[in-house]
Order: C-alpha cells, then sequence, then structure tokens
C-alpha cells in the first residue's frame, strides 16, 4: 500500500513505516519558540534541569509577538529568551526580524523536516513539504531538548483543489471556504494534504497562507507536495541543497477525499466570533459593516505579495482610506519590509494614510499594535477573530483577504474588493 506525504515524512523519522493510530517517537530537525509561549518553555525546561537543545542550528527563538516589547515585563521574558540563546547555541530572531512562521519557513524548514513549535501556527511550515506541528511548551522543550518527540500517526484527508481562482479571489478566500465547510473541529488531529491541478499554480507564498490556517480546522498539518515551485523557491532562496521533493503515492490511501474547483469562488469573509463562520462577501450577514479598524499583516497575509495587493487597490482609488477608518500594517518579516520600501509599496501604503508598524505578529494576538476600542468592528488579514482578539472583549473581528481589506478600508465597510480593483 502506498503512503501519504505524512505517512512517508513519519516513517522516515521514526525509522519504520507507519500506520494511522501508530505512536511513535520521531526525530525532530527544527523547533521554534515564540516570546508568548517561549518564557514557559524555558523555565520548565530549566525545573527539569534540561536547558539544552541537541539541534541548535535548528531550534529558533522569535521575539516577535511584542515587538518592540510594550512594558517590563515583556522586556523581562525576551531577556530570559536571550539568555536562553547565550546558554544553549540556538538561534535567535531579535524584535523585528519577523514573525516566527515566516522567518522559519523562509529560512529554516527544508522539505520533509519535521518542525515542532511551541504556537499553534506552526503547521504553516506544511508550504513547503513538511509535517509542521504546534505542541504544549513543555513538549517543544523537551523535543529539541532531546531531539525527539512522540508523536500518534494522524489521519489523512485528500484536498483536490481544481480550477482558476477568479479576479478578487485568492488563497485567502479558499481556505476560509474550507474552514467554513468543515467546521473548527472538522479536522481535528488529521493532516490534510492539497494535491490537484491548481496547486501547481499557487505560489509557495499562497501555499502558505492555506497550510497556515488549517489549524483553524483543528488539523495537526497541512501539507503540499515538495515541487517545481518549491524547487525554485529553494533555489532563489540560495537554498537549493536543502530541495528534496515529496509528493503522495499514487495509491496512497486517505481517510477522506474532498474536491474544491475555485472557479466559482467568491471572495469569502468570516464573521465573529470564530473562524469556521464563514460566508460570501455578498451575503446579508457582512453587509453594511460599518469598519473602524483594518489589518494588513500576521503570518498568514503579511507577505510582500499581500502588501502588493492592497497597494495596488489604494493606489488605483486614488489612495483614499474612509476617514473614519484606520489601516494598519505589519510586514511578516524584516525582509519584506525592504522589499516593500524598495518597490515603493510603502510609499504608496503611507500616503493613503496607513499606519506602518514595525515586522512583527502586532494586532493579531491582541496585545499589541492597535487594539480596538469597545463597540468597534475590526477586518483583518490574519488568522483568526476570537472574541477579544484585537485587544478588547466589547468589539468585534471579521476576517479577509488582503484584498478584502484594502476594499473595506477605502469604502469604510465590508467591500467585496472586485468593487475597486484596478
Amino acid at each position: 500500500m502506498g503512503q501519504t506525504m505524512t505517512q512517508k515524512i513519519l516513517s522516515e523519522h521514526a525509522g519504520q513505516d507507519v500506520t494511522p493510530g501508530d505512536t511513535v517517537t520521531v526525530d525532530v530537525d527544527k523547533a521554534l519558540l515564540q516570546d508568548g509561549t517561549g518564557p514557559l518553555t524555558v523555565r520548565q525546561l530549566r525545573d527539569m534541569d534540561m536547558e539544552q537543545t541537541a539541534i541548535p542550528e535548528g531550534t529558533v527563538v522569535f521575539l516577535d509577538h511584542q515587538a518592540p516589547p510594550m512594558n517590563a515585563d515583556m522586556a523581562n521574558e525576551h531577556d530570559l529568551l536571550r539568555d536562553f540563546v547565550k546558554n544553549t547555541g540556538a538561534q535567535l530572531s531579535d524584535v523585528g526580524d519577523g514573525i516566527c512562521h515566516q522567518v522559519m519557513t523562509f529560512d529554516y524548514t527544508a522539505p520533509r523536516d519535521i518542525l515542532i513549535g511551541a504556537d499553534s501556527h506552526t503547521v504553516t511550515g506544511g508550504a513547503v513539504g513538511a509535517l509542521a506541528t504546534g505542541m504544549g511548551s513543555t513538549d517543544v522543550g523537551v523535543g529539541f531538548a532531546t531531539g525527539q518527540t512522540w508523536m500518534r500517526v494522524p489521519d489523512t484527508d485528500e484536498v483536490r483543489l481544481e480550477g482558476e481562482l477568479g479576479e478578487g479571489v485568492y488563497a485567502k478566500d479558499l481556505i476560509l471556504q474550507i474552514i467554513g465547510d468543515r467546521g473548527a473541529d472538522g479536522a481535528n488531529y488529521r493532516s490534510m494534504e492539497f494535491v490537484g491541478p491548481l496547486v501547481d499554480d499557487l505560489r509557495i507564498d499562497e501555499r502558505m497562507t492555506i497550510s497556515n490556517m488549517v489549524v483553524e480546522a483543528g488539523a495537526k498539518s497541512g501539507i503540499f507536495p515538495s515541487d517545481e515551485t518549491t524547487k525554485e523557491f529553494y533555489e532563489d532562496r540560495g537554498r537549493a541543497d536543502e530541495w528534496e521533493a515529496i509528493e503522495p503515492d499514487e495509491d496512497a490511501e486517505y481517510q477522506m477525499e474532498l474536491t474544491y474547483d475555485v472557479s466559482e469562488l467568491e471572495p469569502q469573509v468570516a464573521y465573529p466570533h470564530q473562524v469556521d463562520n464563514v460566508v460570501p462577501v455578498s451575503d446579508d450577514r457582512v453587509q453594511d459593516v460599518p469598519i473602524d479598524q483594518a489589518f494588513l499583516g500576521s503570518c498568514t497575509n503579511g507577505r510582500l505579495e499581500d502588501l502588493r495587493i492592497a497597494a495596488d487597490i489604494l493606489e488605483a482609488s486614488g489612495m483614499e482610506i474612509n476617514d473614519d477608518t484606520r489601516l494598519i500594517v505589519n510586514p511578516a518579516s524584516r525582509e519584506i519590509y525592504e522589499q516593500a520600501m524598495e518597490e515603493g509599496v510603502f510609499e504608496v501604503l503611507n500616503e493613503a494614510g496607513a499606519a506602518i508598524n514595525t515586522p512583527g505578529c502586532g494586532i493579531c494576538y491582541g496585545g499589541h499594535q492597535g487594539a480596538l476600542a469597545d463597540g468597534e468592528n475590526a477586518i483583518g488579514a490574519n488568522n483568526r477573530n476570537f472574541k477579544g482578539r484585537f485587544g478588547n472583549p466589547e468589539s468585534d473581528v471579521y476576517l479577509g483577504s488582503p484584498a478584502t481589506v484594502a476594499a473595506s478600508a477605502i469604502k469604510g465597510e465590508i467591500t467585496d474588493p472586485r468593487e475597486v480593483l484596478p
């Protein structure tokens, strides 16, 4: 019997063939910590007298969730993490370098890796053919301290993608529809593998958006094949020697098979307070909703391509953000920040009135750089709209693509981006 990509990676790292339901010990290639959950990891390791890493080149500590820190307490947590890096030889991604999932995928994660992270959106690494998954802080700490972790082999779902995305419709709209269909727990502890003719047309940044959000349906991982697109990505990054191909066997057995033809897909919006509350932008439930704040950024949609989309829409509309709406921008990394400056993307966003912040998570997790006032509505290109997600439980958060965010910032209400596309 053939294997899925998930089974291939776990078999390689366990040293034995695996089947769904098996519990196996596997070698860990890469691990990430961030400043929200990482301090707990470090303290737990110190309590166990295990402040170490068996994979120092692959253990990366990110200061990204509160970057720069908003108060002395968080500054002290950053200090704790910097000490850990010095004591263990782990790698440091400091304030302003960018969001863990962006930097990890671009600079560290490789196809066929097992990546574990103390952050649920570690699943982003599946975009390049890795088995990437979030775990509890202590589990991740023990994983990189020993170089191994245990996993139950998940059931695997095949998600076949067909057709072509229409004008004004993006990868974010596709994954929102999938989450809306599956529900918040519809893929609990399952691996979702994306195949089909549309995959060939998806850039790595688009694949990252999709992999990033599979956890919103409860998935353990979301993996794309490592193909020619992936190979070109690694060559462009100067990492050609790290590329390996991976795809499912033709006779791989999936527990569920789903097909999405995106040809008729509309822009999608998730309304409060769950990510699976997904409707087309034309639905009455998201009509005439005033927007006080629009957010462009996060590990889901803070990449250069996302900033370009928003800038193109703003420029074509005369670069005017609605007088009653704020637009906040957080690039996903320092590299993206520099590229956006060089290309003039920031010039457009700045002239339109956007506030451009330090690369990092920013408002996405609700504790930094743009909290909402009571009764305000926001739309974000990020991945979660839970109650209080943008810093205030008395506010509402909607989700959409970067194009939908830009269009809504222009009109001052949730807007179909096809109405304002250049």
